[in-house]
């Protein structure tokens, strides 16, 4: 692999986060959804069991109640693997609040909440998609 591929692959999968990124806040929760594989695993920062496979990390997604967030990544850093195969961790802030009927949504006394994600990801018919995505807090809330 040339410097140039493996540099490429590093954007690639650093536009793959941000785009999780923006869809996640935008609530999106198909195109998050097929952000991931088929067969692939998901644990979330907040703890509780893995989520297995695109259908039920989507299930999981649209069980949630609405809220106000913007996640802030951070400290993204990319090891490449294989030409199809990287891993990736970053730095995760979640400012999280209730919507408001007017003006900007009222920030949750417990935000901003601090942690990181470790993922998996591989090469796709579709493009570079999460296989493994593991959240993890650093603080307590």
């Amino acid at each position: 692999m040339t410097e140039e591929q493996r540099r490429a692959i590093e954007a690639d999968v650093t536009r793959l986060i941000h785009q999780y990124v923006w869809a996640n806040d935008a609530q999106d929760w198909e195109r998050c959804a097929a952000l991931y594989t088929e067969d692939a695993v998901f644990r979330r920062p907040s703890g509780g069991d893995p989520v297995v496979g695109r259908e039920a990390i989507l299930a999981s997604f649209t069980a949630r109640p609405p809220r106000a967030q913007r996640h802030v990544m951070a400290n993204t850093l990319v090891d490449v693997v294989s030409d199809t195969e990287a891993r990736a961790k970053s730095v995760i802030v979640l400012y999280m609040g209730d919507a408001a009927e007017e003006g900007l949504p009222v920030q949750d006394p417990k935000s901003p909440l601090i942690g990181t994600f470790e993922d998996r990801v591989v090469l796709t018919g579709d493009g570079w998609r999460f296989a493994e995505r593991t959240g993890g807090l650093d603080f307590r809330p």
